[in-house]
């Protein structure tokens, strides 16, 4: 399915399906959304104040989604952040009015949940980073290429420099993925991808790395890495290891996973939770070239 580039003078709902927002960091990100010439609808219960953790109840949270969804003049749906919370209202969200006029939908982290679910329903999506981020001086070339992925039709290519774990080769195929949590947290759900014949890209942030390699053990086991055309590596950030050391590096840890498969890994690439965060279109189709020089992803 092909959704078209955005034009000014189109309308972006803003929502917060999972954590709390910081107000001040959406109203700046807001001011630079309009700077594009967009215009900006607002969830309704965005600021809900009532909730320690979660943006708002799971009904609001599903109300002002579902309103997004389904209306008619917003063009485009931006999560305001990640966190957690997206799952708690996923099975939910009646995609039937969407499908039939499919628009963009932005973030990432958390929002992994809902790219696998649109994937599902045969809809690209937008991995990138999130309107709270928007104004943070280290996001601003982040911010411009989801500027101009929504601006534009154009392949997005994201060049990752060499790491000595890579593995050489090249892989046509569709791109999913995102988060390494909520893949697997996906897994038994109706949600659940497919993922033979496909690029799998991966990023985690602040897990441990025994942790990591049960994530990765039970992505395996449940035939989810066998038949992969391709395994990209995003960021892997803030890792800790326990007191009793697990002695592998996070690339032994997961070239260890796919040591008896023949496809290309890499590792490196800029997406994930630090800057930069590149954008690419989720559920699209992709060539992943890598080198003893540099690996390269372009998604379509």
């Amino acid at each position: 399915m092909r959704i078209p580039p955005l034009r000014k003078g189109q309308t972006i709902g803003i929502v917060a399906p999972a954590r709390k927002v910081d107000h001040e960091k959406l109203r700046e990100g807001i001011r630079i959304v309009e700077s594009w010439g967009l215009k900006v609808e607002l969830g309704k219960y965005c600021f809900e104040k009532d909730n320690a953790y979660l943006a708002a109840t799971d009904a609001n949270r599903l109300s002002d989604f579902q309103h997004m969804l389904d209306s008619t003049t917003v063009d485009a749906i931006f999560c305001g952040r990640g966190g957690y919370g997206t799952t708690r209202i996923l099975d939910q969200l009646d995609f039937s009015t969407f499908i039939k006029h499919p628009k963009w939908i932005l973030g990432f982290s958390d929002i992994t949940a809902l790219h696998l679910k649109l994937h599902q329903l045969g809809v690209p999506s937008i991995h990138g980073c999130m309107p709270t981020q928007f104004s943070n001086p280290e996001y601003a070339v982040s911010v411009e290429h989801v500027k101009q992925l929504l601006f534009s039709a154009s392949p997005v290519e994201i060049v990752a420099a060499s790491n000595q774990h890579n593995r050489s080769g090249e892989a046509n195929g569709i791109i999913i993925g995102g988060n390494l949590s909520l893949v697997v947290d996906a897994l038994g759900t109706s949600t659940a991808p497919d993922t033979a014949g496909k690029i799998l890209l991966l990023e985690e942030v602040d897990e441990q790395l025994y942790k990591i390699d049960r994530m990765l053990t039970q992505l395996k086991r449940a035939g989810k890495l066998s038949q992969l055309a391709g395994l990209v590596i995003g960021h892997m950030t803030d890792l800790k290891d326990t007191e009793l050391p697990f002695n592998q590096t996070i690339e032994e840890l997961i070239m260890d996973k796919v040591s008896g498969f023949r496809y290309p890994v890499g590792f490196d690439f800029p997406i994930g939770h630090e800057a930069p965060n590149l954008p690419w279109r989720h559920s699209s189709t992709s060539r992943l070239v890598v080198t003893s020089e540099h690996s390269k992803l372009i998604v379509g």
